[in-house]
């Protein structure tokens, strides 16, 4: 599989392992650290250019930095002229906070979609998020749509049956557009 390269978060190593090892590929090497005022600072280890960059990242654990790790690794491969990176969120963050349920709420899954957007992120993967009407226009018209893990597994069964990896019941990765 030319041009691909797949990155890990801090995370859920053992998933970005379990998925590149499926595909027959290796890890892209990406090294995390905090700074002593725990700012997050990433270092894409490898070229990227005109590669296409899967970013693996749940929205799990602690979720406020894995979410800011993954921000800053999305725009440090796009600075870096990676041809178009897709994050793969298992466990998309803030779901549940997709709509006003009160004055003055904020919706917060739509704010970490247009994060995802505005960082560089040209597709997200993700898996049964709470409602499927989290939406995201970018400047470029481009979309971000949703839609329920078992609507998107039935619609690449009849797609790609013959490319297609399923690595777990809930789990699905296909690197083609």
């Amino acid at each position: 599989m030319p041009n691909i390269k797949i990155f890990s978060g801090s995370s859920h190593r053992e998933l970005s392992h379990k998925i590149a090892d499926r595909l027959g590929m290796e890890l892209g090497k990406v090294v995390t650290k905090k700074f002593s005022n725990q700012e997050t600072c990433v270092e894409i280890g490898e070229s990227v250019r005109g590669e296409d960059v899967y970013i693996v990242q749940s929205g799990c654990g602690e979720i406020n930095d894995n979410l800011m790790e993954l921000l800053i690794m999305i725009n440090a491969c796009k600075i870096a002229s990676a041809s178009r990176v897709t994050a793969v969120i298992p466990c998309f963050p803030y779901a549940r906070q997709d709509k006003k349920d009160k004055s003055r709420a904020p919706i917060s899954a739509k704010l970490v979609a247009n994060m995802l957007s505005v960082s560089g992120a040209d597709h997200i993967i993700t898996m049964d998020l709470h409602a499927s009407q989290i939406q995201v226009r970018r400047r470029e018209k481009k979309h971000f749509r949703t839609a329920p893990a078992a609507y998107l597994l039935l619609g690449l069964c009849r797609q790609f049956s013959g490319d297609m990896v399923i690595l777990q019941p809930c789990i699905l990765v296909h690197p083609c557009q």
